[in-house]
């Protein structure tokens, strides 16, 4: 893998599905699945088989018709859960075992009442029987981004001696700045033995608005895994979002990262994650909200007519969506009504423009958006000579 490749793991099917109301049957997961296969994620994170049959039913069935990806399973550091999970990914041509414990302080202390060393203790043993039954074992070391440095060092040093192949530095609760979540990723890059034989992922939350800002931190620090959802769906305020961080390396090019990820699905896989969670992407959503390429300020229409760099810093197409949208409202100029009034026939004069203009916003106040339709009785309404085509 070349090093300035960052790989996808998609948790839409685990972590996105824990959001209340959203929960997935087994066909829904199988064909979200394929279609994250489809789109060139590098990791689905299927479920957490020990929790349910129905979640070690759908870890199976997707183990069974996923062809590239590598499919894991989540577990706590708990031997059942992991046999279990290694149970239900046994049709997977590439399983991954997700183990791990709490590292932080307030975990240490309130959730698990024990001491920093036998934490230590436990995490070894969960990688060391996960390591017995799959080779990809990935430990996370949940609520990572308030666990000191120094101990979290400490906790790395032994998962990689224990086998572990992959280092979750999980942010669980969406606490930290981008800074010092870089910071913690070049500090283990720079103080664990081992670090270059591994690949550091970010699990980042959006608690605070800020987990794409904090991925794309961790690895221009030296990670080399995001774990996101698609439409950023997730516990609480939810995750990374998946389409983010990817046009985020594709348009920054300065990055040098890149994935394997198809953009043109990107639109395309927002929806059917979408429909089949019933969860509502909001409009104003960075890549796949219906706002993203839509313009109703007459200044941008008019530039985006010109040319649609001038507002616009990703072509549509490149995430599967067919065209800008020129949206009529008051705001909008005489450029935008030209440019709707040609698309539904109208070629205008630039007087009958002036003419119909003025008609145009006397509609456009009142009611929010004007659609092809109404051009025809706006046009009808101003008297206009013009035949539409």
């Amino acid at each position: 893998m070349s090093d300035n490749k960052v790989q996808i793991f998609d948790t839409t099917l685990r972590d996105g599905e824990q959001v209340p109301g959203c929960k997935l049957n087994t066909e829904q997961k199988l064909i979200i699945a394929e279609q994250l296969d489809f789109l060139g994620v590098d990791v689905i994170e299927a479920g957490f088989p020990v929790s349910s049959p129905g979640d070690f039913a759908s870890v199976h069935e997707i183990s069974r018709i996923v062809k590239n990806a590598t499919v894991c399973g989540l577990t706590r550091a708990v031997e059942n859960d992991i046999k279990i999970a290694a149970e239900a990914l046994k049709l997977a041509k590439r399983p991954r075992i997700h183990t791990g414990i709490g590292t932080s302080d307030s975990h240490i202390k309130h959730k698990f009442n024990t001491t920093q060393e036998k934490i230590i203790e436990r995490g070894i043993a969960a990688v060391k029987y996960a390591k017995s039954f799959v080779e990809d074992v990935e430990f996370y070391a949940e609520d990572a981004g308030r666990t000191n440095n120094e101990f979290l060092a400490r906790v790395c040093e032994a998962m990689i001696k224990a086998g572990a192949t992959v280092l979750n530095i999980p942010d669980t609760t969406g606490y930290c700045l981008p800074e010092e979540y870089g910071a913690k990723i070049k500090y283990l890059k720079e103080n664990v033995t081992g670090i270059h034989n591994v690949t550091i992922s970010c699990h980042c939350h959006n608690d605070l608005g800020l987990a794409t800002a904090n991925s794309i931190a961790g690895v221009s620090n030296g990670a080399r895994q995001i774990e996101c959802t698609i439409n950023g769906i997730g516990e609480r305020a939810g995750n990374t979002a998946l389409e983010e961080v990817v046009m985020i390396m594709k348009q920054h090019p300065g990055l040098n990262l890149h994935t394997d990820i198809n953009t043109k699905l990107l639109y395309q896989t927002s929806q059917m994650v979408s429909e089949n969670m019933g969860m509502f992407v909001q409009p104003n959503k960075a890549i796949i909200g219906a706002n993203a390429f839509a313009h109703s300020s007459g200044i941008h229409q008019d530039g985006v007519i010109k040319n649609r760099e001038t507002y616009e810093i990703i072509d549509p197409i490149e995430v599967g969506v067919t065209e800008s949208a020129i949206v009529l409202t008051a705001r909008s100029g005489r450029a935008a009504l030209a440019y709707r009034a040609k698309k539904v026939g109208y070629e205008l004069t630039k007087i009958q423009l002036d003419i119909v203009y003025q008609e145009f916003l006397k509609f456009a106040d009142n009611k929010k958006e004007v659609l092809n339709d109404d051009i025809h009785i706006i046009m009808k309404n101003a008297n206009v000579k013009t035949q539409a085509n």
